[in-house]
Order: C-alpha cells, then structure tokens, then sequence
C-alpha cells in the first residue's frame, strides 16, 4: 500500500441540490449494482452505481437515478432495511430519514405504482443518526439531541426507549449482535444496551468531549471507534473500557467517523465543514499517517461501499467518490 498523500476524488456525480447525508446500501440486494440513497433540501434520490474495480466492462463509473422522492423538508440522515431487493418482483426499495422536523420518515417503494411513507413522531429535539435491525429489517433505532435512544416498529409503535446522559450522536446494530444496540453520547459515553433486559451492559469511554460520531467495525465486532474533539479513537471492549489507540488528525475538529466494510483496519475520518472545504482522511491501523486525503466543497455524509474500499461524501451539487486500498 502506498502512503498516498492528497489526491482528488476518483469519481464525481452530479446532483440537482446540495447533497446533507449520503448512504450506501449496506444489505446485498440481489443485484449486480450498489444502491445509493442521498439526500437533499427537501427530497431523496435513490440511485444505483457500478463500478470499473468491480466490472472491467465499466469505464470508470456507471451511475443511474431510479428515483426521487419527494421529502418537503431538509434529509438529515438515512438508514436503508434489509428488506431492500432489486431481484424481487416487484422490486422494493425501503428506507427510513430523519429530518429536520425531528420525525422520522419510513419509505417503501415498488419503483412503480407503490410508493408510500409513514411519519414517526416522538423525539423532541433534532435526530442525528437511525439504523435498521440488520437481519430482518422490523425495527429502527434512533439517537436524539433530547438525550434519549427510541426503538420503534414499522407502524412507528415506540417498542423501547433509553433516557441518555447527553445528546445521542450515533447508533448501531451488529449483524452478528442482533440483541444489542451501541449507542454513542456526545459526552464522550459509549454504551451497549441489551435489547431483551432493555439495560444498559456495557460502557466505554472517550475521556474527551465532544463525541461526533462512533461505529461498530462489521469484520471484528470487538472493535469499536469513533472521533471526539479532533482525534479518532480505538476500542477492543474485551481489553478496556478505554481507548487502545488514539491521534489528532483533523485541526479544527472531527466530525465523522466509519469502518470500511471491508476491512476491519481501515476506516474514514471527515472534518468539520470549513469556510471552504472539508477534509476525508482514510486511515489504516497499520500505517502512522493517513493513506488517503480527500477534499470536498463544504462536504456531509460519509458511507463506505458494501463490497469495495470506497467510500463516498456529499457536497454541493455533488458526490465525491475516494477509491483506495485494502
């Protein structure tokens, strides 16, 4: 691996308005395509994506819009179900959003006649991150700024609920942890609750403030990681509650952090949001500096691909896609 320094983005599509959260498909949906969801001022496009490091018949990138979704109010976050399947017939498409009217919205589409969504009220106060029950898609958990964690059915039926210290960044769901949800406060907590007990079971801790944003590393379920102030920091929960690896790297402050899909010791940082641009860092556990340093036009959002070390941000009028290396 090559300790590849700044480098602009491998590929570019263009959006028709500044793009807040963008989500790669994590869930195989039967197709030979990725599923991308992203986010605008008042509307979400699904799309698809295929790439020349996957297809040596595409020349770079092949992207298609399948559709648009009407949302009436800024996309602040999105979480795709497993229950997604391009190879059904008909196909469906579900996804759920938080916006900025501190609801979540639950889509399904045929990507023809059916299309409906349905409204969850609950949370007082913005939401700042949600995920689908990873195995069989019949429940969504979402963290708030009203310092709470709400577990919620497909009718938006509250089914558990966990008052939080300080405001919820991030929440995960493990596929090989089905019965524990991970969630991260921005005091720096990071607790396991146990869904069946609903209590929490384990916690672990930044020793600094404020926490933007934790993951649970889908290779090694061991591994958790997550940016606070403007370092990014390790755990493996078998050996402390603390962190086992840490170092500042974004100058200002951090404000995302994600595993690659592919490869426990990789994962991406983003800074915040600066007059100008916002800096990606792709990291590898094995490498001192960085291997890769992206710049976005006042990018948001950071997702990984489901199968390849890509990964990708919103910006305005744009996604940018990084390609690096295992």
């Amino acid at each position: 691996m090559k300790q590849d320094s700044t480098r602009n983005t491998s590929y570019t599509v263009d959006c028709e308005d500044y793009v807040h959260v963008v989500k790669f498909n994590p869930f195989d949906s039967g197709d030979s395509c990725s599923l991308i969801a992203y986010g605008g001022n008042n509307y979400v496009v699904v799309g698809t994506c295929r790439f020349q490091e996957e297809d040596a018949e595409v020349e770079g990138m092949q992207y298609k819009t399948l559709r648009t979704f009407h949302h009436g109010i800024r996309v602040d976050a999105i979480a795709w179900s497993p229950e997604t399947r391009l190879d059904a017939i008909p196909p469906q498409i579900r996804f759920c959003t938080a916006a900025s009217d501190r609801k979540l919205r639950l889509f399904t589409s045929d990507l023809q006649d059916k299309n409906e969504f349905k409204t969850f009220d609950g949370h007082s106060d913005y939401i700042n991150d949600l995920v689908f029950a990873p195995n069989e898609g019949q429940e969504i958990a979402s963290v708030s700024d009203d310092h709470t964690c709400r577990v919620w059915d497909l009718e938006g039926n509250e089914k558990a609920h966990f008052v939080l210290r300080s405001p919820g960044m991030s929440v995960c769901w493990h596929p090989e942890e089905a019965f524990k949800l991970m969630v991260a406060e921005k005091n720096g907590r990071i607790r396991f609750y146990d869904l069946i007990t609903q209590q929490a079971i384990l916690s672990l801790e930044c020793e600094q403030t404020p926490l933007m944003s934790a993951d649970w590393c889908l290779k090694n379920t061991l591994k958790i990681g997550a940016v606070a102030g403007s370092d990014w920091l390790i755990w493996d929960i078998t050996r402390s509650s603390y962190p086992q690896d840490k170092r500042p790297v974004h100058i200002d402050r951090a404000r995302l952090f994600r595993w690659s899909r592919v490869n426990e010791n990789l994962f991406a940082t983003t800074g915040y949001p600066g007059k100008t641009t916002t800096q990606l860092l792709v990291h590898h556990l094995g490498h001192p500096q960085p291997i890769l340093t992206g710049t976005a036009a006042v990018g948001s959002g950071l997702t990984w691909h489901r199968t390849l070390p890509l990964c990708a941000v919103g910006g305005d009028h744009k996604i940018f896609f990084w390609v690096t290396e295992m």
